[in-house]
This record gives C-alpha cells, structure tokens and sequence, in this order.
C-alpha cells in the first residue's frame, strides 16, 4: 500500500480538523467588522428629520426616552421612520458637514445638545425657531428634562406647533 492511494472516512478527516486551519482572533475580528464611516441612526429618514441627542448609556436612547420622543413624533403627526435619530455619543465623529452630506435634513432638533459640539456654523437659544441654509433649527434641554418638568414640554410643544403647523 502506498502513501498516494489513502482514502479517509468523514468521521476521520473530523476528527483530523477539530480547530480551523486558521487561527483568528475573535475580539479582532468584531470590533474590525463593526467599524465604519457610516453613521449609526435609528429611523429612516424619509422626511428628512435629523434628532440629535447624547447619551452616553444607551446606543439611541433609553427605553423610556425613546418612548416619550416617539409620543412627541405622534402629536406631531410623525413616526420615527420620518426622521434620522443620532446619538453624537456613539458616533463621535460626526459634524456639521457629515450631517449634511448623509442626511439632507430639512429640520433638525438638538435635545440636550450644544451645535457647537457638532461645529454647527451658528448658535441659537433654546426654543427659539432658527432658520438657516433651507434648514429650521430647534435646540431644547434632553429629553430626560423634557419628560420630568411640564413647564419645559409646554415650551417645547409651543415650538413644535409652529414648525410642524399643527
């Protein structure tokens, strides 16, 4: 019998390959598949609404959070799916002109978030309407403060009248 003419049974050649012929390194692996220049947003942007906020225990928001913007949304006649959430905490490189290129927003609605942070080229006041560059601006206090304190969600809801004509 010669070395060139061995036949193996499937439960051998198993036995042979237990570990993979290639060793990786898992954790490299991950964390390489889960980089990208794109930024992470929840929604789908179909009426090009961005909403900015930060937090820095949660990818989006927490649950109860999420909860009370999507009840906003509602009275506004709005889903999620109209608008593009980010939070600036988990995409740490996002600016003015990253938003703009990605999302063409025709609105956007910082909650609990400075423009500056993001080198917005202008700044404003909380609650105050601001229009610039084919775009309104409305900047208020997160959306923890927003749902503790009524006098902040009559401010907010104020606004949110007039931008979105309710």
């Amino acid at each position: 019998m010669s070395l060139d003419n061995i036949q193996l049974t499937p439960f051998l050649i198993q036995e042979l390959y237990k570990n993979s012929l290639i060793d990786v390194d898992n954790s490299q692996l991950k964390t390489e598949s889960l980089k990208t220049d794109e930024p992470a947003f929840l929604g789908r942007n179909e009426k090009n609404i961005l909403i900015i906020v930060n937090d820095e225990n949660a990818v989006y928001l927490p649950d109860e959070h999420l909860q009370f913007l999507i009840r906003l949304l509602d009275a506004c006649k709005l889903s999620l799916s109209d608008t593009a959430l980010i939070n600036i905490n988990r995409n740490s490189s996002l600016n003015y002109q990253i938003l703009q290129e990605k999302f063409r927003p025709e609105m956007i609605l910082f909650f609990g978030v400075e423009p500056a942070k993001l080198d917005f080229p202008l700044q404003f006041p909380h609650y105050q309407l601001q229009s610039y560059n084919k775009q309104t601006y409305l900047s208020s206090p997160s959306l923890e403060i927003l749902a503790a304190d009524i006098q902040q969600k009559k401010l907010l809801w104020g606004c949110l009248k007039k931008l979105f004509s309710i």
